[in-house]
């Protein structure tokens, strides 16, 4: 069998800190993005439909939202995919967020997230395929000091994992 994407070389420990945890969460309908410009694992542009991106933040409780990814490789099929899920959760269920989640769910809607993550990187899912709503739980709690909340979950199926985001173009995607 060929080899093709030849080991290059290898990856150094980093002496970074290194902190868990998600701090913002901007999406976007998918079917707004035009393109994107990504080199080495980077998307350093992303344009839309009537030149500016409408990337939307939904604001939430520290130490509450999360990523994950995992990789999807079936030898004998010979396919490889990455599985992405974006977990946000909004406090305090109420009707202006009942209508984002109606937004967010219409049509099972493709969408583009970009997640700020808590050691100051933006991660992009669903950039190719977009992210779809595939879960939303949560409600009243039984106790005072239980959650009254929305926990909903974006999952995006794609062929490479998560590239980082430029942080420098985040402010021109905003709304």
């Amino acid at each position: 069998m060929a080899c093709c994407n030849l080991i290059s070389g290898g990856i150094a420990k980093s002496c970074d800190n290194n902190a868990g945890g998600v701090e913002k969460i901007y999406i976007s309908d998918n079917c707004l993005i035009t393109g994107y410009t990504e080199t080495d694992s980077e998307i350093t542009g992303i344009t839309a439909s009537g030149g500016t991106a409408s990337f939307y933040e939904f604001e939430f409780n520290r130490n509450t939202s999360s990523y994950s990814e995992t990789v999807n490789i079936d030898l004998a099929n010979g396919t490889t995919f990455f599985s992405q899920e974006v977990n946000l959760v909004l406090s305090r269920r109420e009707k202006t967020k009942a209508e984002a989640i109606k937004k967010l769910t219409n049509g099972q809607k493709e969408l583009f997230v970009i997640v700020k993550d808590s050691n100051n990187l933006y991660w992009a899912f669903g950039k190719d395929g977009g992210a779809v709503v595939t879960a939303i739980e949560g409600g009243s709690g039984v106790n005072k000091g239980d959650a009254n909340n929305y926990s909903i979950t974006f999952t995006a199926e794609e062929s490479d994992n998560a590239p980082e985001v430029d942080s420098t173009i985040i402010a021109a995607l905003l709304a």
